[in-house]
């Protein structure tokens, strides 16, 4: 399995619900194939205590009827998974493919009411070629660096956290407690190890063009910026007996009409420890660029003048069952672009969730997720959800 699905999949069941698993492994010739993924499923309810929707705010809110409380299923925060690694030894390199897909397992298209709608993403396509002594090489799409350790540490990766589900995938903890790091087209280097010390460095798709997001009246039109150059990723990890400290960054230079020029950076520095049974994150990360509060360089006119941190604080136990209970506290935050008369304050979440191991490969998982989001016009807004599901690992 790769080193990037073990984190997301095998690493996160050890360390939130149950013991680490393989894929399917299968010797083919000088290759060995693995085969991996997962399939989950969640029924959520929602209660939306507000009617209008603050600008950039996540929390639910009412529908036009008035009705405060909507049923729905879906995938949660990992969508379903299927992966596919090959890994060889040639010439003194160890070289590997990665080729992955994520269907969907609910949607709430309303057109035919078939549930047909969503369209499968497809997250993964790359190759690596190394060496322990010297290091290794990434080419092709895949997680993103920056942020990257905040999303795989999360407790909610399991589960639901923020959104609803119904759409491809749900929020879990990003807009509230960090930026999404995004799928991107990346070449990386990374170190060997060394002394639990290691590193990586990318140029990255610079993702071109422009959303609209940040956009006063009268702005700009969407579509009319562009970056000139490659965006630039970095990680430094130290990995010690009890768990993990590391430190990340990303870079990405925005032009425009009108003389527009800036850039859009983002830190961030995290620990994940564990202390027998007891697991400890927390996470912060400051930027200045990136747009809304939900993701890593979603630019727009304006989001020069545009500050954002956040960060978790989240705390697990595993009790005698083997099921790990968990709480997490988790905050966005923006300053008001200058121009704009509104626009998103903060987005805070708290979490409470169970999760525990049915068997090897099977975790049952129960969340509880808070949610209020505010803008700088003064609305805001307030949601709860209870969500029961499953996840399969394989």
């Amino acid at each position: 399995m790769n080193k990037t699905i073990k984190l997301a999949v095998a690493g996160t069941v050890l360390a939130l619900a149950s013991t680490a698993n393989a894929g399917i492994i299968i010797p083919a010739g000088e290759w060995t194939l693995d085969i991996n993924g997962n399939v989950n499923m969640f029924a959520t309810m929602t209660k939306a205590d507000d009617t209008v929707a603050p600008a950039g705010g996540i929390a639910a809110v009412q529908d036009t009827n008035g009705e405060d409380t909507s049923f729905t299923t879906g995938t949660g925060l990992l969508p379903a998974w299927l992966g596919f690694t090959g890994t060889t030894r040639q010439n003194d390199l160890d070289v590997s493919f990665t080729i992955s897909f994520q269907p969907n397992t609910s949607d709430n298209d309303t057109t035919y009411g078939m549930g047909d709608a969503g369209t499968p993403l497809n997250r993964q396509a790359f190759i690596t070629f190394g060496d322990a002594s010297w290091g290794s090489v990434k080419v092709g799409k895949d997680l993103g660096i920056f942020a990257g350790d905040a999303i795989l540490n999360d407790m909610t990766l399991l589960g639901v956290g923020g959104g609803v589900p119904g759409g491809a995938t749900t929020l879990g903890g990003i807009g509230t407690g960090y930026l999404y790091p995004g799928w991107r087209g990346q070449i990386a280097y990374t170190t060997p190890n060394m002394n639990g010390l290691q590193a990586t460095i990318a140029i990255t798709n610079p993702n071109q063009g422009n959303n609209g997001d940040n956009e006063p009246t009268g702005a700009v039109a969407a579509g009319q910026f562009n970056q000139d150059r490659f965006g630039l990723e970095g990680k430094v990890v130290y990995n010690m007996p009890m768990g993990k400290v590391w430190v990340s960054g990303s870079s990405y230079d925005v032009t425009g009409k009108g003389g527009i020029s800036y850039d859009a950076t983002a830190m961030d520095i995290g620990t994940n420890l564990n202390f027998g049974n007891l697991g400890f994150t927390a996470y912060y990360y400051s930027g200045e660029g990136n747009g809304v509060g939900t993701s890593l360089n979603r630019l727009g006119r304006l989001a020069n003048e545009n500050d954002q941190d956040g960060g978790y604080v989240q705390a697990t136990y595993v009790i005698p069952t083997g099921t790990k209970l968990g709480v997490a506290v988790a905050s966005n935050r923006q300053d008001l672009v200058t121009g704009n008369t509104t626009g998103m304050d903060s987005n805070d979440r708290w979490t409470v969730g169970a999760y525990h191991p049915l068997t090897k490969h099977l975790n049952l998982v129960a969340e509880y997720n808070a949610i209020e989001s505010d803008d700088h016009a003064g609305k805001s807004a307030e949601s709860d959800s209870l969500s029961i599901g499953a996840i399969l690992f394989f």
